[in-house]
This record gives structure tokens, C-alpha cells and sequence, in this order.
């Protein structure tokens, strides 16, 4: 527990070093970093966020469990969405000078509709919180047999309080030190994990990484533009101090999560080759760092999943309180909010949404499901909105509300059994992607045939202003 202690104390030290750089408590810095940070700052803090505690542990599980392609999947996937929103989302994103994923949403569409848009965003933050909690105390408990309870409280407990701090320069300051951590932790491992298994030359899965069904394929389509609207990529996007920052930031650490799926891939391959028998297949990361190397070793293994978690932790508590802060509070319900006071109610969110990610990975026992659905209504409902929102001229909020509607049934309407919730339409094939093209085809349909009723907003610059006024 010591050992814990100790690194959590070296994050603590970094993000309190960092929060120098907020000038005055202005909620610029707070939330977008004064739009100053470096690119290679902006580079590292991306890909820690994208590299979190599930990523490690579930391509690991994925390559000891079925084969390459369910291993390789969602760092391959979230990867590419990186560098899609590189190539045709940050730019724009930037050069509008946004401050969080809703701000196109309420100046295309209104305040109070950009609200309900909020809400899936935010849920969908909080519930990855929770679940990387739950992954930060399961490798102690695999590794160091600390109960769960210890390591999530401690863990829970610096971040939020690192990040209250210092908001987005504390943050990206210990993800690029976490980050560090995470490279040499798991390149120190694997040699000693391969050679005790005898390498993968036994690997009894197939190691062809295309996807054979529909499932596959429906799946890394949601992993893949579902990765894009999330208030914790734009973050740092319009954290970035030009538009050509934020694109060759966004291709960049595409490329960097793309690479991270290496390591952990391996060992996942090299537990089926060793014939390992693992209780828990979602363990077999850690698992394998404590019986296949030294305890020094596993150490340092288990320091580079602390450093994955603890930097995504930190990025999507931030996240779902900026939105929340901004535009819930700032936009929505006090525009006269000054400031200072703006960015107090910023760090209380941090502290309440920590809070409450904190007690559902004590408490829920189906946070991982809860994460999943809501990664899964990121894609469905808000892509369509964020394309349109965007890059069409003539999307009003009839058309949106309709979109998110029918999108919504249809995702629903298909069940979900990670929750218990039962398939009122039984569809005879993967439908998630169905469900966003519906609400991608309906947007700009409904719009043009309403546009009498709900006139076309022109996306504007809703936060410049109102950030300069605050």
C-alpha cells in the first residue's frame, strides 16, 4: 500500500505544479488550458486519455479470450477515430473557437435542446469514470492483494483533487508523466512475460484481424465514430493553440493509441500460447505480471496501469463538469454567472462528479454494462448530431429532435441485455449502426421539410464572448 501511496503522491506533486500555469482562476485555463497548450503536450494527454485502464486490461483479455481481432479492436478503432476527428472534425472545432462538444449543439439548435444533447455526453463520462475505478482496484487486488476499497477511495481521492486544482494544465501535465509510466512499465514487462510463456508461437486463436461477422463489424463502427463525440477529446482539441495544432495533434495520437495496443496484445497472446488457466479473463493482465515476472517487475506493470487509469480518470471528471459548469450553468441557467464564480462551481463539479463515479464503482454492480450502453448512445444519438450540427447549414432543431427520437427507439427498441432490458424489435441483424444512419439520414430530411416551421441557426461562435465576458 506504500508503494501506492507513494505514486499517487508523485501524480499529486505534478498536478499541483501544474495548476501554476491557471492565471488567477480564469476558467479559460481551467477549462481549455488558455487555448495555449504545446502540441506535443496536447499529443501526450490524448493518447494517456484514449489509453485507459479498459484498453489495457480488455485487449489483453480480448487476445487471451477469442483471438487478434477481438484484442486489437478497440485500440485499432479508437485509434482511427482519432485520426478521423483529425482529419474532418478538429479543425473546424478549433477554428470556432467551441469549449466544449455541446457548444455547436446549442448554437446550431438552441440552449434548451443542446441541454437534452448534454445529457448522454455527460452520462457517458461519468459512467467511464466509475468503470475505470473498478479496473484500477481489480489489478491491485489481482497483483498486491489490497482490497479494491482502498485502492479505488486513494486513487478517487488525488486525481479529484489534482484536478480541481488545476483543471486541464494539472490534468495534462500528469497524463504526459502517466503516460511515460505506462511505455516503460509495460516494456520492462513483456520480455519477461514472453519468455516465461514460451513467446506466442503456440497462440491457438486465429490471428487474422479482420472481424468474420456483422457483429464484429457493427461493433468497431460504434467504437470508431462513437470515439469521436466526446467532450474529452474536444477538450483538448480546443485546448490547442491553432486549428493545425489540433489536427496533427488528433492524427498523431490516433497513431500512438494505435501502438499501445502492442504490449498488452501480446501478453493476452502469449497466457493462451502458455496454456495459463485464468479465473477471470478480464484479470489476465494483471494476473500474468504477477505469476510470469519479478515482483519488481510486476511493480512497475502495475504502475503502468495505475498511470492509464488515474490520467483517464482525471480527463472525464474534468470533461463531464466542464460541460456541466459551462453549459448548464454559465449558458443555460446563470448568464450572469462572473468568473470567479464560474470556476468555483467548475471545481465543485469535479469534486461531486468524482464523488459520484466513486460511489458507483463501489456500489453498481453493472458499471461496465452501464459504460458500454452509454458509449454505445454516444454513437447513436450524438454522432449524427455532431456531423450535422457541423457541416450542414440548413439543420434545424426539428430535425434534430426528430433524429435523436427515432435513434433513440430504434436503440432501444433492439434491448439491452447487459441491463435487462428486453428486445421489443427483434432485428435480424446488427443494429446499432442502423440506428445512427437512421438518425443521420432524418437530421437533414426533416430539417429541409420543416424549415418554415424551425428556421436554420447559423453556427456561431456561442463561447468566445461569453468566455471573455466571464
Amino acid at each position: 500500500m506504500l508503494f501506492f501511496a507513494l505514486i499517487l503522491a508523485a501524480f499529486l506533486a505534478v498536478g499541483i505544479y501544474a495548476a501554476r500555469r491557471v492565471k488567477h482562476g480564469s476558467i479559460s485555463d481551467l477549462i481549455v488550458a488558455g487555448r495555449s497548450l504545446p502540441r506535443w503536450m496536447a499529443l501526450l494527454t490524448m493518447t494517456a486519455t484514449w489509453v485507459d485502464g479498459g484498453y489495457l486490461l480488455g485487449t489483453a483479455e480480448g487476445a487471451y479470450r477469442s483471438g487478434v481481432a477481438s484484442g486489437v479492436q478497440g485500440g485499432l478503432c479508437f485509434g482511427l477515430s482519432l485520426v478521423l476527428g483529425g482529419l474532418f472534425f478538429a479543425r473546424r472545432m478549433r477554428r470556432m473557437g467551441f469549449n466544449t462538444l455541446i457548444d455547436p449543439f446549442e448554437s446550431r439548435f438552441g440552449k434548451r435542446w443542446a441541454a437534452v444533447l448534454f445529457i448522454p455526453a455527460m452520462l457517458a463520462e461519468l459512467f467511464w469514470s466509475a468503470e475505470l475505478l473498478v479496473a484500477i482496484g481489480s489489478s491491485f487486488d489481482v497483483i498486491l492483494g489490497i482490497k479494491l476499497t482502498a485502492a479505488i477511495l486513494l486513487a478517487a481521492l488525488v486525481v479529484t483533487i489534482y484536478t480541481m486544482i488545476g483543471g486541464l494544465w494539472s490534468v495534462a501535465y500528469t497524463d504526459a508523466v502517466q503516460l511515460l509510466v505506462v511505455a516503460i512499465g509495460l516494456a520492462i514487462a513483456l520480455p519477461f512475460v514472453l519468455h516465461a510463456t514460451g513467446g506466442i508461437a503456440s497462440y491457438p486463436h486465429s490471428t487474422a484481424i479482420a472481424g468474420g461477422d456483422a457483429a464484429w463489424w457493427d461493433l468497431s463502427a460504434m467504437l470508431v465514430f462513437g470515439g469521436i463525440p466526446w467532450n474529452c477529446y474536444f477538450q483538448r482539441v480546443l485546448s490547442c493553440r491553432n486549428e493545425r495544432d489540433a489536427r496533427w495533434m488528433s492524427i498523431g495520437s490516433g497513431l500512438l493509441t494505435v501502438a499501445f495496443v502492442v504490449p498488452p496484445l501480446l501478453v493476452g497472446m502469449a497466457a493462451a500460447s502458455g496454456g495459463r488457466v485464468v479465473a477471470n479473463a478480464s484479470e489476465v493482465l494483471p494476473w500474468m505480471l504477477k505469476t510470469t515476472t519479478p515482483a519488481w517487475v510486476a511493480l512497475l506493470g502495475l504502475l503502468a496501469i495505475v498511470g492509464a487509469v488515474t490520467s483517464s480518470f482525471s480527463a472525464s471528471v474534468l470533461s463531464a463538469a466542464s460541460m456541466f459548469s459551462w453549459n448548464c450553468c454559465k449558458r443555460l441557467l446563470w448568464p450572469d454567472l462572473t468568473g470567479a464564480r464560474l470556476a468555483t462551481v467548475l471545481r465543485v463539479s469535479v469534486a461531486v462528479l468524482g464523488g459520484g463515479a466513486l460511489w458507483m464503482a463501489l456500489k453498481v454492480q453493472s458499471v461496465q454494462a452501464l459504460w458500454f450502453f452509454s458509449s454505445d448512445l454516444v454513437f447513436v444519438l450524438l454522432f449524427p448530431q455532431l456531423v450535422c450540427a457541423l457541416f450542414d447549414p440548413k439543420a434545424n432543431r426539428i430535425g434534430s429532435i426528430a433524429a435523436f427520437s427515432v435513434s433513440l427507439v430504434l436503440r432501444i427498441g433492439g434491448g439491452e441485455p447487459l441491463l435487462g432490458i428486453p428486445a421489443l424489435i427483434h432485428y435480424p441483424f446488427p443494429y446499432k449502426t442502423l440506428a445512427a444512419a437512421a438518425g443521420m439520414v432524418l437530421l437533414p430530411v426533416v430539417s429541409r421539410l420543416t424549415a418554415r416551421l424551425s428556421q436554420s441557426r447559423k453556427l456561431a461562435n456561442v463561447a468566445e464572448a461569453a468566455m471573455m465576458e466571464a
